[in-house]
């Protein structure tokens, strides 16, 4: 009662005072003697002489904002709780804005000693951090690095809305296996009567929902493919899912793509300056609008100046053959410690080696068909090539992989997998085909790149991967 009490005068004291989030509070938009309203969470307690210090964070921004409180007010509050607090703007002997308190209270409590996981003043390692899913947004990396992959969203689409591209909500439950490599998760009802009562003859009971096996997809690019066919310039930006028993730093199960497909583009000079641009634009904006976020996350793993490690902006993508990239590795073979061998493609190890070798990132184009998936057209002056290329960056290795289109019915024709399933893929080079280029690129790949975070499980949420789906 005493609490609701105290929270009822705070709402109708608060009527006087402005609310801001913190990220708002500046010399431009604030001034001293302001009447101001913050709400966050307590980051630090210091008590020194007449005043109770306390640092507080609302998740708008890296920098904490100082609440400066009179001992005689008999305001208490501890680190970890969440606070609403109203007073007076100051500026400080440093001249940096702070609230001196007139009123406070403490809206939810947090125990240190009924199990919270994170100490004030001290730090966790990331797999530490990891085992509290739910409660890692409290810790400062994990909310820059959230902030910094909102921002990143926000900038790929905003660039893509801006070069014309139409954004194509592609399902998540298909009919096909888009890469082929049978690394789909199957999908049926959980409810078995549900199954015996849709059964039909000659339909596995598994199938009978659908009329046949449906998967989570694994990639949007074939339905992307039949949009450009008539919208041209389309994209799409969600979770794909892939079935792999893989625990290493650049995997997932489920992660997010951003894939893009083109109409009427033919080369794949045209593809890389298409991936190029949109990668040194996004990255640009990402840095104005996240610089103190990347620093704070950056700082955790490199000494490196943010101008120094971007320097990469300011230069072309080199163009490498994969002939060219395969000589280069079996010119340097004593300095791998994996074999390099032609009809394998490029392992990680090789891919950074690449990257170090041409100091940035590096296109590789033209590859063996027989090492690429089927939708990827047969190169007109070398059948054995295709016009496919990885885009290989620091830290992470293949980023972007991508390919012009196989346009030849008879071609394609060829090469499906199933043709019973793809049939409508291959109807797209019967009425009224055109050529098209595109790619995917994996966004927590970027992410991991862009932060140098060791591991892809730490730039989302909720990671799932095998043997682990927590929440």
């Amino acid at each position: 009662m005493a609490l609701l009490c105290t929270r009822m005068l705070l709402r109708n004291s608060s009527r006087n005072y402005h609310f801001y989030r913190i990220k708002d509070i500046s010399a431009q938009s604030c001034k001293p003697g302001n009447k101001v309203n913050v709400k966050g969470w307590v980051k630090s307690v210091r008590n020194m002489k007449g005043n109770l210090f306390v640092d507080i964070n609302d998740g708008s921004v890296p920098q904490n904002f100082q609440l400066v409180i009179n001992k005689e007010k008999h305001f208490d509050t501890a680190y970890g709780s969440s606070i609403e607090a109203c007073g007076t703007i100051v500026a400080s002997p440093r001249n940096q804005l702070e609230l001196h308190v007139e009123t406070l209270t403490e809206l939810g409590k947090c125990p240190l000693t009924e199990g919270y996981p994170f100490y004030p003043k001290k730090t966790y390692t990331p797999e530490y951090i990891r085992n509290h899913l739910h409660l890692r947004s409290r810790v400062n990396s994990m909310a820059s690095t959230f902030r910094v992959r909102h921002e990143a969203t926000r900038a790929y689409n905003e660039y893509l809305h801006q070069h014309g591209f139409v954004q194509i909500h592609t399902p998540v439950l298909t009919s096909n296996d888009c890469e082929g490599a049978g690394e789909a998760f199957l999908v049926k009802p959980l409810n078995d009567q549900l199954l015996k009562s849709m059964a039909k003859e000659n339909i596995p009971l598994d199938h009978a929902y659908f009329d046949g096996p449906t998967f989570l997809t694994v990639s949007g690019q074939l339905h992307l493919e039949a949009m450009s066919h008539g919208l041209d310039k389309v994209y799409t930006f969600g979770p794909t899912f892939r079935a792999e028993n893989c625990k290493s730093n650049i995997h997932l199960s489920e992660f997010y793509m951003l894939e893009l497909e083109e109409a009427f583009m033919d080369t794949l000079e045209e593809l890389m300056q298409r991936i190029e641009d949109m990668l040194k634009k996004v990255t640009s904006s990402v840095m104005q609008r996240s610089a103190a976020d990347l620093s704070l996350v950056r700082k955790l793993t490199t000494e490196g100046k943010l101008e120094m490690d971007f320097g990469w902006m300011d230069k072309p993508f080199p163009r490498l053959t994969y002939a060219e990239a395969m000589d280069i590795l079996e010119a340097n073979a004593g300095k791998l410690k994996s074999p390099v061998r032609r009809t394998e493609g490029i392992n990680k190890e090789q891919e950074l080696f690449l990257v170090d070798h041409c100091q940035g990132p590096v296109f590789v184009c033209y590859w063996p068909k027989d090492i690429k998936s089927f939708y990827m057209r047969e190169n007109a002056a070398n059948p054995l090539l295709a016009d496919a290329l990885d885009l290989l960056v620091p830290h992470v290795g293949e980023l972007v992989g991508g390919s012009v289109r196989e346009d030849s019915y008879d071609r394609l024709q060829r090469k499906l997998p199933n043709q019973d399933v793809l049939q409508w893929y291959l109807e797209l080079r019967k009425f009224g085909s055109v050529t098209t280029a595109g790619f995917g690129l994996g966004f927590e790949r970027y992410l991991s790149w862009m932060l140098n975070v060791h591991n892809i499980k730490d730039v989302i949420p909720y990671p799932r991967w095998a043997h682990n789906c927590v929440m």
